[in-house]
């Protein structure tokens, strides 16, 4: 498993379970729509009044399950941060490329973008005999 065919594999998914801890330690998990870039980079969008705007600035730890069609999955986990200025604007020129309907969501009250770079990953298809399970670390 390359990081393109990871890549191509995240890309024609556009939903992803989004997991996350409260300011109190308690898991949470969230369906979201998301984009990525070729570096395995997952963005999605929020609004500030949501559960996980305010617990993934308190603690950036995230992880991502990708895919469930059959038993092909991603499992995905990383460190959250909201980007800024110029690094905001390309990153939701490639969210906007996967969600055409991305910048009518500009004019929402509150609307923020958080970008998730990765730190493990791992690929699972099941539906193969024997089984493909593959792990990457950055």
């Amino acid at each position: 498993m390359t990081r393109t065919q990871l890549f191509d594999f995240i890309a024609k998914h556009k939903l992803g379970v989004l997991g996350y801890l409260s300011p109190q330690g308690a898991p949470r998990s969230a369906l979201v729509g998301i984009a990525v870039t070729p570096e395995l980079e997952i963005i999605f969008d929020t609004v500030s009044s949501s559960r996980k705007y305010g617990s993934l600035i308190a603690n950036p730890a995230a992880s991502f399950v990708i895919g469930w069609e059959g038993e092909v999955t991603v499992q995905y986990e990383g460190r959250a941060f909201q980007p800024t200025g110029a690094d905001l604007a390309r990153y939701q020129q490639v969210y906007f490329g996967a969600w055409p309907d991305g910048p009518e969501r500009l004019s929402w009250p509150g609307i923020a973008y958080f970008v998730v770079q990765p730190q493990w990953i791992r690929y699972s298809d099941f539906d193969r005999r024997p089984p493909l399970i593959e792990d990457l670390t950055f």
